[in-house]
C-alpha cells in the first residue's frame, strides 16, 4: 500500500473530539458512489494540516484502505493564487501508477481517467489548502470506500449542503495550549512564574503555530527571566509574525477585495478583543450590507473567528492574536493618511450612542450628564428594543434583561473604548460613558476596570474645565468603587470635591438633581463606614430637595435608601414602612433592577420581623431580578440570605443547596 504521508507531529495535543467525530463518520458512512469528506477548516496555524495528517494515517492503520493513503498540497499547484487540478490529477494518477505517458492530455478525458481509475478504490486522500469546494469536486474518487480529508483556512460554503463532514477547529483552549507549551519547550520557568506562562500563552491566541515560535524562544533563551523573555517574544510577534504562517496569511489578505482587506487592516485597531457586525460597519464605513459582505470574504479566507457569533447577544467575533498582530502589520503598510484616525472616531461615536441606549433600556429614564449622541450615518444602531415599547411586563423585562446583558457582554469594549477617547482627548465621550458602566457596576461591583473608567471620567470632567455637572457627577461615580474596595479615605477626597464642585451649579432641574445625589452619595460613604444614623440625615435631606424640584423617582430612591439605613440603625418598623414604600413605586415604575434591590431589603427586613413566609416570597423575587440581570453580586447575596432562613427553619438539605449556589455565582463572577 501507498503512504504518502509526512512524519506525524512530534508535539500534538487536543483534538480528540474532532479525531473521534471522523472516526465515527467513516465507521457511520454508507454511500457506494461517493466518497466520505471531512472537512477541517480554521485560521493557518491551528494545525489543520498535522491533524489530517494524524486522521488519514488512522485511518491507513484501522481499516483497509488497500489503495494507498495519498496526500496533496493543493498551494503547490497554484500560478497566480489560482490552481490547475488537471495537474493536480496528474499528479493523483501517477501516484496511482499511471505512468506519465499514459495519463490523457485533454482535462475532460484526464478527469474520466482518474474517475475510472478510483471507481472502485478503496483510498485515503488528503488534499491541503482548498479554497473553495469547486477546487475539491473534480478529485472525488467517486467510490464508496474512499475517504477524502480537505483542509482549508475557512469554511467551504460552496459544498452541497450534507456533502461534507465539517470540522471547523477552534483556537486551543488554555489547558490544551498550556500542555503543549510545556510539552514544546520543558522548562522550570513556565511553573516558577505562572502569571508570565498565562501571558505567553494568551499572546499565542491558542494558535499552536505560534505556541511553538513561543517554545523555541523559551528554549533558546534559557537565561532571561520569563517575564523580560515576554516582552520580547511581544515584540517579535507583532513585527515577524509567526514563522511559516505569515506567507499564509499574506496570501488570504492579498486575495481579499478591497472593502474586505479596509476592514482587515481597520479591526486591527478595534477597541478591545471582540467586534460586532454593528460596530464593524462603523468602523469601516462601509455599510451594513457591504460590511456583510466584507466578513464573509475574511471568514472564507479563514481570517475570523465565528465562535460567539451564535452565543452572545451582541454577536460577537474576533481575530485571534496572531492574526490581529498581521491585520496590524498591514494597515501599517498599507493605511491611507488618516485613514486609522476617522475610523476609530468614527467607532467612538457610535459605540457611545449605543452604550447610552443600552444603559437606559437597561436602567431607564435616570440622571445623566452627557445627552444622547447623534446617529452615525450610515452606522445603524444595535438591534435592542426599547422596554418601554413591551406589549406587557414581562415582554419590558425581557427587553431591559437583553440590554443588560449586551453591556456585560461589550464591557471590555466599552473600557476600551473610554481609554481610546480618553487618549484622543474627546472628554464629553468619555464622560457619557461612565454612565453605562455605572449601570453595569451596580450589577457586577468590585471590577478594577470600573474604577479605572470612572477615574479617566474625572480627569476628562477636570480637563475640560467648563462643566460642573460632569465635576460633581463623576466624582460620585468613582467614590461608590473606592468605598465598596474599602479605599474609604479617597473616596471621601472625591465626595468633598463633588461637594464643593455644588456652588458651581446652576437653579436648573439638572443641577438640582446633581446636588441631591451629591448629597446622597456623601451618605452611602457614610453607611460604608457604618454611620448608619449620619446617613439617614443626608438621604432625608437628598429626599427633601427632590421633593422641592419635583423629581418622583429621586424621592422614591432616597425613601428606599433611608429604609435601609433605618434597617441598619435596628429601626425595623420605620424601615418596614419605607421599604414597602419604595418596593411598591419601584414595580410600579417598573425599575426592575430596584425592585429586585427592595425587595431583598425588605425580605431582611420581615425575616428579623419573624414574619418568614413573606421574606421568602420577596427573597424569591429578588432571586429571579437578579438572575435577569446575570448580577452575581446579587445572586450570590440573595442565596446567602435564603441558606440562612432554610437553616432557621432546618431544612438543611436547601440550604446547603442555597450556599453552593452562592459559592458558584461568586466563583463565576470572580467575587470569592
Amino acid at each position: 500500500m501507498r503512504v504518502e504521508l509526512p512524519p506525524a507531529p512530534v508535539y500534538f495535543v487536543n483534538r480528540d473530539d474532532e479525531r473521534e467525530r471522523a472516526l465515527r463518520a467513516v465507521t457511520d458512512w454508507r454511500s457506494r458512489s461517493r466518497p466520505l469528506v471531512l472537512a477541517l477548516s480554521g485560521p493557518g496555524g491551528l494545525g489543520k494540516t498535522e491533524l489530517a495528517v494524524l486522521i488519514a494515517r488512522t485511518l491507513g492503520e484501522r481499516y483497509p484502505f488497500t489503495d494507498g493513503v495519498l496526500s496533496v498540497d493543493l498551494d503547490d499547484f497554484r500560478a497566480g493564487g489560482v490552481l490547475d487540478p488537471g495537474d493536480v490529477l496528474t499528479h493523483l494518477l501517477n501516484s496511482l501508477d499511471v505512468e506519465p505517458d499514459q495519463v490523457q492530455a485533454q482535462y475532460a478525458a484526464r478527469c474520466a481517467q482518474y474517475w475510472n481509475r478510483t471507481s472502485d478504490a478503496q483510498l485515503v486522500l488528503l488534499l491541503d489548502n482548498a479554497r473553495y469546494a469547486s477546487e475539491v469536486v473534480p478529485l472525488l474518487p467517486p467510490s464508496g470506500s474512499s475517504v477524502v480529508i480537505v483542509t482549508s483556512h475557512g469554511p467551504l460554503h460552496d459544498f452541497e449542503a450534507g456533502a461534507a463532514v465539517d470540522l471547523a477547529l477552534p483556537p486551543l483552549d488554555e489547558p490544551a495550549a498550556t500542555e503543549l507549551l510545556e510539552k514544546i519547550a520543558p522548562d522550570r520557568r513556565l511553573a516558577a512564574d505562572p502569571e508570565a506562562a498565562r501571558a505567553v500563552i494568551r499572546l499565542c491566541g491558542g494558535l499552536p503555530a505560534a505556541l511553538h515560535v513561543a517554545g523555541l524562544w523559551v528554549r533558546t533563551h534559557r537565561l532571561r527571566p520569563l517575564s523580560r523573555l515576554l516582552a520580547d517574544l511581544t515584540a517579535e510577534l507583532d513585527e515577524k509574525g509567526v514563522s511559516g504562517v505569515e506567507r499564509i496569511w499574506d496570501t488570504a489578505y492579498a486575495d481579499l477585495s478591497g472593502p474586505a482587506a479596509l476592514l482587515y487592516r481597520l479591526l486591527a485597531h478595534h477597541p478591545g478583543e471582540t467586534f460586532t457586525l454593528h460596530s464593524a460597519t462603523a468602523l469601516s464605513g462601509l455599510g451594513l450590507e457591504d460590511c456583510q459582505g466584507a466578513l464573509e470574504e475574511m471568514d472564507r479566507a479563514g481570517l475570523l473567528d465565528l465562535r460567539l457569533l451564535s452565543l452572545t447577544v451582541a454577536g460577537q467575533m474576533r481575530l485571534p492574536g496572531p492574526l490581529r498582530a498581521h491585520a496590524l502589520r498591514r494597515s501599517r503598510r498599507e493605511a491611507a493618511q488618516g485613514e486609522v484616525a476617522e475610523a476609530e472616531e468614527r467607532l467612538l461615536r457610535w459605540f457611545v450612542r449605543q452604550a447610552q441606549l443600552a444603559d437606559r433600556f437597561t436602567a431607564g429614564s435616570r440622571l445623566t450628564v452627557v445627552d444622547l449622541l447623534d446617529p452615525v450615518p450610515g452606522a445603524p444602531d444595535i438591534p435592542l428594543e426599547d422596554p418601554e415599547a413591551g406589549v406587557d411586563g414581562e415582554a419590558r423585562a425581557e427587553h431591559a434583561a437583553r440590554a443588560a446583558r449586551w453591556l456585560d457582554e461589550e464591557r471590555h469594549v466599552l473600557f476600551a473604548c473610554s481609554r481610546l477617547a480618553h487618549s484622543r482627548g474627546m472628554d464629553a465621550e468619555v464622560v457619557a460613558l461612565s454612565e453605562p458602566v455605572w449601570t453595569h457596576a451596580l450589577d457586577h461591583p468590585h471590577q478594577s476596570e470600573v474604577i479605572e473608567v470612572f477615574r479617566r471620567a474625572v480627569d476628562s470632567a477636570v480637563r475640560h474645565g467648563g462643566n460642573a455637572g460632569w465635576l460633581v457627577r463623576t466624582r460620585c461615580q468613582l467614590a461608590r468603587p473606592l468605598w465598596e474596595s474599602e479605599e474609604l479615605d479617597e473616596a471621601q477626597e472625591q465626595i468633598d470635591g463633588a461637594i464643593s464642585a455644588l456652588e458651581l451649579l446652576g437653579v436648573s432641574d439638572l443641577d438640582r438633581k446633581l446636588a441631591a445625589s451629591a448629597v446622597e452619595h456623601r451618605g452611602m460613604l457614610k453607611g460604608a463606614r457604618g454611620e448608619w444614623r449620619a446617613a439617614l440625615v443626608d438621604f432625608t435631606a437628598s429626599r427633601d430637595m427632590h421633593r422641592a424640584i419635583p423629581n418622583p423617582y429621586g424621592v422614591l430612591l432616597q425613601t428606599y435608601r433611608m429604609g435601609e439605613a433605618s434597617a441598619e440603625a435596628g429601626d425595623l418598623e420605620t424601615a418596614h414602612r419605607l421599604l414597602s414604600e419604595a418596593h411598591g413605586g419601584f414595580v410600579q415604575g417598573k425599575r426592575e433592577r430596584l425592585v429586585g434591590r427592595a425587595a431583598f431589603a425588605l425580605a431582611g427586613v420581615l425575616y428579623r420581623l419573624g414574619r418568614v413566609g413573606e421574606a421568602r416570597e420577596l427573597y424569591q423575587q429578588s432571586l429571579g431580578q437578579a438572575d435577569k440581570r446575570r448580577s452575581g453580586f446579587d445572586l450570590g447575596r440573595v442565596h446567602d440570605a435564603l441558606a440562612e432562613l432554610e437553616t432557621v427553619e432546618g431544612h438543611l438539605v436547601e440550604a446547603e443547596e442555597h450556599r453552593v449556589a452562592a459559592r458558584t455565582f461568586r466563583r463565576r463572577n470572580g467575587l470569592l
